[in-house]
Parts: C-alpha cells; sequence; structure tokens
C-alpha cells in the first residue's frame, strides 16, 4: 500500500507539471537528473514523479494518453490489458450503475464507463486518486457519471449490485499470487459476493487455482495477441451458460462450452498440419471441444498440439505446414537440416523438457525460409516435427460459434 501521505505528495505533483517537462527533456542518466531536481524539490516529491515518469514510459504503446497518466510500476502491471478491459465492459449492461472494486489506476473503470455510471472504490487515497484522473484523460466527456471514494470493501454492501472486481493479487510481495487464498480481499469474500452480486465480473490471474472455486459461475479464458491475460469469473446475471468460455483478442473469437462434452481422438500419423493452440483455449480446457468442430485430432493424448490435413476456419490456433517428423535425436536433426538449412529456428515445445537455446546455437544456419522445431509426444513417444509457419487461420473472417450446442 502507498505510504499515508502520498496522495498529498500526488496533489503536489499534479500543481508541479514543470517537473514532468524536465525529466522528458533530459537526456542523462538518473542519478544526474535527480540531483538536479533535488535542488529544486524535495526528495519525496523527485522520487514520486521520477517512479510515474518510468510507469509512463512502460504505458506507452498499451494504454491511451500514457505521457499524461498517473500510474506506479506496480499499478501498471497489475492494470487490465486495454482491450480486454473494452472487451469485459461489453457485457455489461447499459445505464445501470456499475461498482468498480479495487479500481487501481482505472482501465477497467473507463471501459465500464462507456456502458454504465461506475462508483470506483479503493482501499488507497492515492490509487482512487489515480483512477479519478486517469479517466478525466480518458472520458473527459463521461466524468459526470464517475465517482471515485475511499472505502474497505469488505464494509460495502453488496447485495443486488453489479460488480466488477480486481483483487491485490501481489499484497506487498514482488510478484503476483498464483493462488487464491493469497489473494485480497481472499477467496472467502470473493465466494460469498458472487453469490450476493446481482451479477459482475471477478477478475482473477489465468495460472491461479480457479477450478472448482465458484460453481454456477462462468470462468472466461481470455488471451491477448497470443498471450492468456486473465480469467474472468463472470456471475450472477452475467453468466453464461456454460462453465468455460475462451475467447481470442484481437479477433474477438470466441467459444463457450462443456470441456467434457467432446472427446478429440489421437491421430495415428501426423497430419499436414501441426496447429499450435491459444493459451486461452488451453486454460480452459475447451481443445477437445475446438479440435472435433474444426475436424482437428490430437497427436498425444497428454499433449495440447493438434493436427489437420486442411487449416482450420479459426483463430484458436496457429497453424505450420509440416515438412518432416524426426527422431527425438540431435544427431537425427542436425543430419537433416543440413540438406536444409534454415536461416533461423524457432524451438517449440509444451510436456517435453527441452532447453531451446543451446539446440538453437547447434543447428546449421544457411539462407532456407525460417523453421518451427515441434518437440512433442506423439503415441507416447518423442518426436520433433519440422515445420514452416503458415498464415494465421481465420484471417479471411472471424467465426465466432453459433452452433447451439456451445452457444451461451
Amino acid at each position: 500500500m502507498d505510504s499515508p501521505d502520498e496522495a498529498d505528495v500526488l496533489q503536489r505533483l499534479r500543481q508541479t507539471p514543470e517537473i514532468f517537462a524536465r525529466l522528458n527533456t533530459h537526456s542523462g542518466g538518473e542519478l544526474a537528473i535527480q540531483r538536479q531536481l533535488r535542488s529544486d524539490y524535495s526528495g519525496e516529491l523527485v522520487t514520486a514523479a521520477i517512479g510515474i515518469h518510468e510507469a509512463r514510459r512502460k504505458a506507452a504503446g498499451k494504454l491511451p494518453e500514457a505521457e499524461h497518466l498517473w500510474l506506479t510500476r506496480v499499478g501498471l502491471e497489475q492494470s487490465t490489458a486495454w482491450q480486454v478491459a473494452q472487451h469485459k465492459a461489453a457485457r455489461f449492461p447499459q445505464d445501470e450503475r456499475i461498482l468498480d472494486l479495487c479500481c487501481g489506476v482505472g482501465v477497467d473503470t473507463a471501459a465500464l464507463l462507456t456502458r454504465s455510471p461506475v462508483l470506483a472504490i479503493d482501499l488507497n487515497p492515492a490509487m482512487a486518486l489515480r483512477c479519478r484522473w486517469n479517466n478525466e484523460l480518458w472520458n473527459a466527456e463521461l466524468a459526470s457519471r464517475l465517482v471515485t471514494t475511499v472505502e474497505d470493501v469488505h464494509a460495502v454492501e453488496l447485495a443486488g449490485t453489479l460488480l466488477h472486481i480486481d483483487p491485490d493479487r501481489r499484497c506487498g510481495r514482488d510478484s503476483a499470487a498464483k493462488r487464491l487464498e493469497q489473494y485480497s480481499p481472499d477467496l472467502a469474500w470473493m465466494q460469498h459476493t458472487v453469490q450476493v452480486a446481482a451479477g459482475g465480473a471477478l477478475k482473477l490471474g489465468p495460472a491461479s487455482n480457479f477450478m472448482q472455486k465458484f460453481p454456477g459461475c462462468e470462468i472466461e479464458l481470455i488471451s491477448l495477441s497470443g498471450e492468456c491475460k486473465e480469467a474472468t469469473v463472470w456471475f450472477g446475471s452475467l453468466a453464461g451458460k456454460f462453465a468455460f468460455r475462451a475467447t481470442h483478442l484481437p479477433s474477438g473469437e470466441t467459444l463457450s462450452a462443456d470441456p467434457l462434452s467432446a472427446w478429440c481422438r489421437e491421430a495415428h500419423s501426423a497430419c499436414e498440419y501441426i496447429l499450435d493452440p491459444d493459451p486461452a483455449l488451453v486454460r480452459s480446457g475447451l481443445i477437445d471441444v475446438c479440435a472435433e468442430m474444426h475436424r482437428m485430432q490430437r497427436l498425444d493424448k497428454e499433449d495440447e498440439y493438434l493436427t489437420a490435413d486442411r487449416l482450420p476456419d479459426t483463430r484458436f490456433v496457429t497453424a505450420y505446414r509440416i515438412e518432416a517428423a524426426l527422431p527425438n535425436n540431435l544427431r537425427e536433426i542436425k543430419r537433416y537440416l543440413r540438406s536444409h538449412p534454415g536461416g533461423h529456428y524457432e524451438v517449440k515445445c509444451r510436456r517435453l523438457s527441452v532447453d531451446a537455446n543451446a539446440i538453437q546455437k547447434k543447428l546449421p544456419k544457411g539462407d532456407g525460409p525460417p523453421r518451427v522445431l515441434f518437440f512433442i509426444r506423439h503415441g507416447g513417444k518423442a518426436v520433433v516435427v519440422v515445420s514452416q509457419r503458415v498464415k494465421k487461420t481465420g484471417e479471411h473472417g472471424e467465426s465466432n460459434i453459433d452452433d447451439a450446442r456451445f452457444r451461451s
């Protein structure tokens, strides 16, 4: 948590914009600019300004108006990706007040404001300020719809309300907790809240232990540009029909189903393509559902890679044309590649322990096309698939699922 006087420091910094102008134009080292600034400003003001300046630099290209935002390093790292926040907000009803609990720097607040009035709540006075000031930049025309307040969410009456909740996953630690029991508010509070609120969304880390923790809810795994960003627990009136959903951004393709409703058979041999599933598909457990819908097969029951004779029309997999299937033997791999040397190699694996960097250094280089080497299991045996990446599937049109069996 920020120190008790940080809100006061922020207020003073907002009245001292020239300190940021000097930071933006300074080309020397951090110690040099600190010495210069400390001759004109207090140490706490300089320290806070440098922290904000560094966070703004890291936010460039990730958040609108990055160069003017009020951020902290941890606040930025824990904030929702802009496109993910927009995606989530679209499920909320319009013109019904939403409580954004543990609002942080205000990214989710900004997205929700485009739908409805928002009451943004945070225990930290400085963070509540950041949320309000950032939304004055992002949503100036909607400022009258936003109220920020400093309060402990444990003391807020939540029965019958619409909520978005972003619990603290660090609680003073250097890295984010993976166990929900270490979140703040804790798991017991989260489980009670999703039962009494009218509906909403609970943001969790995608690697957290959410399985079987929220019966009656829908858990959406959301990926952005190939990275699984979060697990969103939809509850109450906003929960979908099935327990799990996978969503691929920026395409918006989404798949909702019971993971046990499909069974993907294992291929006797690799087909023309090897298909690398999106992490949201993997984490949601919906690989077999997607594979059945698009006529793909598993290469091994214990591995997530798929294979097919044609390119499936879905953005949930990245396709590679298979060039050769070799034994998992570096000598055999090098022998093959000497007559087919590539200019660059990428090594992929999921279930096998592989030192990708060491292997890349030992492979023969040439002027051939880039290769991707998959170290996989097939039929219980370790093999290496040499491949070349092809055009991303689904680029000729989105394929949001509209089958009654999979529709939410």
